[in-house]
């Protein structure tokens, strides 16, 4: 399908690609979505706005013109802070889904990766606008407190999908379009060729999203496979259907009006009892598998989707090591906040802490194991305390697995900072818990704290020392995986060696966070979020090795006509 006469969405935003290229080179902050919630940040009256888009979406089904369907998924997502959604969303069987994004992507692989940046581009530029509407849906189907729900559903995810854009731009702008290969010979007019190189990409892409973060966690991978030049069928979590039902509809504008078939992007929502992502997968004509989620799954889909290229962002322990610290209220700020975000809720929440059974050195005098254990539950209650911060930090519950989990943690009778409920001031339906802490031995407890207790449940671990901790940060990233690891110490000596065992073990470290940062975030454009290093993901957000695989670049190459030839 031509282009032409249709907007020239590269010129509009060619600053914006090539800005967002060098970032990925000198990794400094840069953001060109606002973070901050508010109408003087974004247009006049746009957090109204889109708050009543969100309300107008709500107890009907979902509009996705021209969009193919094979029937209608009922409504069945219900907010974790006490409602249900009513919306219905159009049915597509798996064959179905990959027959009609192969046919839809022709035009879309033919064309240039300009075109398919200034596409992409535009695509999150609307998303943007939509922010506020976005996050009430993240909000709402994931139990994100508002806030968080709209950076991390908006404005970041939007980082990480820019991110993702120029990585799989600057990758295939690397060969030339057209090269003509000169050898000299001895006798003789040299030997002549012209060369054209195409980037193609390897075929229908499917993104399988999680039910915690579906675009912060689904642009990388959705955005990478569009610009390399793949169809992308987006398989919602069954709980969160609709932050991705809305990305969907924006795609699908922008490729109408730039000339494109809107089949390129496809919403694959599916019923409460169905289970069409592993027929996705594994689909014969399926070439690309972007997944968040579980770990059994994802070694699932490592193990069977053998036809495609798959990306997985698993789960695993991360672990903090605290040795000494010269801040030692800012450390326990820290790691309360860490606990508390989100209710755990995080791929990167720290679970186990790892701490010297007979005590470390402070800036307030020495703190034994259990001392420490006390001290983190002051601090979450100093956090926590009133109802409508709380509320704000925690979010909800968002499904019943995560409760189930925290009541299996209360069963260990290991408890040192118990869980508590809290009234949600605006919603009195949510299920609010607080952060459970146990208190756990290195050698007796080891079946306990090498499985993953995702949620609000972690747990400080009494170690024989600091180098006893330090083995076991190992021995458990290696064998089970980590998305975050972090170390408190005054020792440059023990720093080095923190160091050396993240490098060995697969990890990304944190050293020593006392502020505004926090272990459980990461930055596009400066932080890796996931490494193939360990067992916990075997890609990462976003590096050259994450979009590279998701196309070719073929060639063609002929001897020059005779009047080309003269041009030599």
């Amino acid at each position: 399908m031509s282009t032409d006469h249709h907007p020239d969405f590269y010129a509009r935003h060619a600053d914006l690609l090539h800005q967002a290229v060098e970032r990925t080179t000198d990794r400094c902050y840069w953001t060109p979505y606002p973070e901050t919630p508010t109408d003087s940040a974004y247009e006049g009256g746009a957090s109204d706005r889109g708050e009543a888009l969100f309300r107008d979406l709500l107890d009907r089904h979902f509009a996705l013109d021209g969009h193919p369907t094979t029937g209608t998924v009922p409504a069945a997502e219900v907010s974790p802070y006490g409602f249900p959604l009513g919306i219905s969303y159009p049915h597509l069987v798996p064959e179905f889904a990959v027959a009609t994004a192969r046919t839809a992507a022709t035009a879309w692989r033919a064309a240039s990766p300009d075109v398919r940046a200034g596409v992409a581009a535009e695509i999150l530029a609307r998303l943007n606008a939509a922010s506020f509407e976005i996050a009430h849906a993240v909000q709402h189907t994931t139990g994100q407190p508002f806030v968080m729900a709209f950076q991390a559903g908006g404005p970041h995810a939007q980082d990480r999908g820019l991110e993702a854009v120029a990585h799989a731009w600057e990758a295939q702008r690397r060969h030339p379009a057209t090269a003509r290969w000169s050898k000299p010979r001895r006798r003789g007019g040299p030997l002549v060729m012209e060369k054209t190189y195409t980037p193609v990409g390897r075929g229908v892409a499917v993104l399988i999203a999680c039910n915690t973060f579906p675009t912060w966690n689904g642009y990388p991978g959705f955005f990478a496979s569009l610009v390399t030049g793949n169809p992308v069928v987006v398989k919602p979590h069954r709980r969160a259907v609709l932050p991705l039902a809305i990305t969907v509809r924006i795609a699908r504008e922008v490729l109408t009006e730039a000339g494109f078939d809107p089949d390129v992007v496809l919403l694959a929502a599916s019923g409460p009892e169905e289970r069409t992502a592993p027929a996705l997968a594994t689909h014969p004509e399926v070439r690309i598998v972007d997944f968040t989620g579980s770990s059994e799954f994802g070694d699932w889909l490592e193990a069977n989707a053998r036809q495609a290229a798959v990306h997985t962002e698993k789960a695993g322990l991360n672990t903090v090591v605290v040795d000494s610290t010269d801040d030692y209220s800012g450390m326990l700020r820290n790691l309360a906040f860490s606990l508390a975000l989100y209710s755990g809720q995080m791929c990167t929440t720290p679970q186990n802490i790892l701490v010297p059974r007979d005590g470390f050195p402070t800036d307030q005098g020495p703190r034994t194991a259990d001392d420490f254990t006390a001290d983190l539950g002051s601090a979450l209650d100093d956090l926590l305390g009133d109802p409508a911060r709380a509320a704000a930090t925690l979010g909800a519950i968002a499904n019943g697995g995560i409760l189930a989990r925290l009541e299996e943690a209360a069963a260990l009778d290991r408890t040192a900072h118990p869980s508590r409920a809290v009234a949600h001031p605006d919603h009195p339906d949510a299920v609010v818990r607080t952060p459970l802490v146990a208190r756990l031995d290195a050698e007796a407890d080891v079946k306990t704290y090498t499985s993953e207790w995702f949620g609000p449940v972690s747990f400080v671990i009494a170690t024989d020392d600091t180098p006893h901790s330090l083995r076991v940060l190992h021995d458990t990233v290696r064998r089970h995986g980590a998305l975050t690891a972090c170390v408190h110490t005054t020792d440059d000596g023990v720093l080095a060696a923190t160091r050396a065992t993240a490098l060995e073990a697969g990890v990304h470290l944190s050293e020593n966070l006392t502020g505004g940062v926090f272990p459980n975030q990461s930055a596009a454009f400066s932080d890796f979020h996931g490494t193939s290093a360990n067992p916990a993901a075997n890609a990462a957000l976003t590096d050259p090795a994450f979009v590279h695989g998701r196309f070719s670049v073929l060639q063609s190459r002929r001897h020059p006509t005779a009047e080309e030839h003269d041009d030599v």
